[in-house]
């Protein structure tokens, strides 16, 4: 027996429906967090016209399965070992003679954060980050795309071994 997915909007109906009931709850607002973002609401749209489109005829029923299973498993962006990427990433290296977990921030000693990477040569640098005594508040809206505006003109916005990079990342600019 096939069990099919809620998607999104399945969910965002479900709870219209609860809150014309009285429920209490509210919807939230867009740019909150745990809100859908655009990009969430054009990719469910877009999957589920797929999915009606496949379903009109009923030969394309395994092709659909697979397709889902194959979904569920890979979602990866190339990062992983499922066959998209031929060559996985390094997880692990050796930093100053001790193991090391690549491309993982972790909390930092000599900054708020540090991570391990490797450079064009292939050595392991150690990149740090962010001010020990100041929190980001990127669950705020005006800051966060302020930040994102202000670091976006200082470069390095690609190059995984700038501390930049891994700052927008960590506000996900």
């Amino acid at each position: 027996m096939l069990v099919e997915k809620r998607g999104l909007w399945d969910n965002i109906h479900a709870k219209r429906k609860r809150i014309a009931a009285g429920s209490g709850e509210r919807m939230r607002k867009p740019g909150s967090t745990g809100a859908p973002s655009a990009s969430d609401l054009k990719a469910s749209q877009v999957k589920e016209n797929d999915a009606k489109k496949d379903s009109k005829d009923p030969s394309n029923t395994l092709k659909i399965l697979k397709k889902v299973v194959k979904e569920a498993l890979y979602e990866c962006n190339g990062n992983c070992t499922c066959g998209k990427n031929p060559n996985p990433p390094v997880t692990e290296s050796e930093y100053q003679g001790k193991q090391v977990s690549l491309g993982k921030p972790m909390k930092g000693d000599v900054k708020k954060s540090k991570v391990y990477v490797k450079n064009e040569k292939g050595n392991v640098v150690k990149v740090n980050f962010g001010d020990k005594n100041l929190s980001i508040k990127k669950h705020i809206p005006a800051r966060k795309r302020s930040y994102c505006a202000r670091s976006s003109g200082q470069g390095n916005l690609s190059k995984r071994t700038s501390a930049n990079y891994w700052s927008r990342k960590a506000w996900n600019c």
